[in-house]
């Protein structure tokens, strides 16, 4: 029986951590972790929550995907946003199922082609959950770290249809949280389980459960 990948993708703030971390069961699912220039929150630690590290970090290590968020924006002077997951991390957990936390298609793109080329492929197969944004999204946005031109660089980081067209991919879930009702769940054709012992009714059932216990 082949493992899964799992592609957790949508906007910022849309649920994705938050599915990942209080959702799926533990240990049914390895989070792959991202090397990241950006500045370490409070509660993140290095090694558990990313691997934080320069600039000469990224020129020199072998990644499986490769992000440059604020490329666009970039000049002299400011430092570059930059995220990966590197090699290793998928190298020292093959066997494992997977999770891989991103928002726009075409960096799951990247991680299914390196799949393929490192002839991986064949051991996994792919799912991706496509989250639409939460309602109260921006109050969360604000609370967070930010980068130069932190508000452009957000909006031109999709995640709408078109930019699973331009990736050649199409989601296989949709989910929406809502405050009122927890989340909303559709499902490409009849495909409802990601594992066979792990049926979407079932995760979308624990998170509302963990939705009234935290509030």
């Amino acid at each position: 029986m082949k493992n899964i990948v799992l592609f957790c993708t949508g906007k910022s703030s849309s649920g994705k951590s938050t599915f990942i971390k209080e959702v799926l069961p533990q240990n049914s699912f390895y989070k792959l972790k991202s090397a990241t220039t950006r500045p370490r929150r409070e509660d993140e630690l290095d090694g558990r929550d990313y691997y934080f590290r320069d600039e000469a970090y990224f020129e020199k290590g072998n990644f499986a995907t490769y992000l440059w968020v604020n490329e666009a924006h970039w000049e002299i002077g400011v430092p570059k946003w930059l995220y990966g997951v590197p090699e290793f991390e998928i190298f020292d957990h093959v066997g494992q199922n997977f999770t891989y936390d991103v928002i726009q298609p075409k960096y799951i793109r990247q991680m299914i082609d390196w799949f393929h080329k490192k002839r991986l492929d064949s051991n996994y197969d792919f799912k991706i959950i496509w989250f639409q944004p939460m309602i109260n999204a921006q109050n969360i946005i604000k609370k967070r770290v930010n980068m130069p031109d932190d508000e452009k660089i957000r909006r031109e980081n999709t995640c709408d249809m078109k930019d699973f067209v331009s990736a050649n991919l199409e989601p296989d879930f949709t989910l929406q949280f809502d405050p009122q009702s927890g989340y909303h769940m559709s499902a490409k054709g009849d495909d409802v389980c990601i594992l066979p012992s792990l049926r979407m009714d079932v995760l979308l059932a624990q998170y509302n459960r963990y939705k009234m216990n935290i509030k």
